[in-house]
C-alpha cells in the first residue's frame, strides 16, 4: 500500500460539500490511480476515523481557450467519504461548518 498522504491530495471547499458535512460525508481530490479502498484506509490512518463508504467520480477537466488555441484543464478524482455513526466528524473540519 501507499503512503497515506501520497493518495488524499486536498478537500473540496464548496457550498455543495459544506452542506453534506451535516450528514457525515466529507468531498477530497485523491489519486487518479487510488482504489476505494486504499482511499478509505487513508482517510482511517490520517484522520483517525471510521469511513462507512467511498463513493468515487472520475472528473473531466475543463476545456481553456488562449486566444484559437484550446487546450485543456487536468482530469481528477473526487471522493466523497461517508462517516459511521460512531465518528462524529472529521476535526480538521470544525471551524468551516
Amino acid at each position: 500500500m501507499r503512503i497515506p498522504h501520497d493518495i488524499i491530495i486536498k478537500p473540496v471547499i464548496t457550498e455543495e460539500s459544506m452542506d453534506a458535512m451535516s450528514d457525515g460525508k466529507y468531498t477530497f481530490v485523491v489519486d487518479k490511480r487510488a482504489t476505494k479502498s486504499d482511499i478509505k484506509y487513508a482517510i482511517e490512518k490520517i484522520f483517525d476515523v471510521k469511513v462507512e463508504k467511498v463513493n468515487t467520480m472520475n472528473m473531466l477537466g475543463k476545456e481553456k481557450r488562449m486566444g484559437v488555441h484550446v487546450g485543456r484543464r487536468p482530469s481528477w478524482k473526487k471522493a466523497i467519504i461517508t462517516l459511521t455513526d460512531d465518528s462524529k466528524s472529521i476535526e480538521f473540519f470544525e471551524g468551516m461548518e
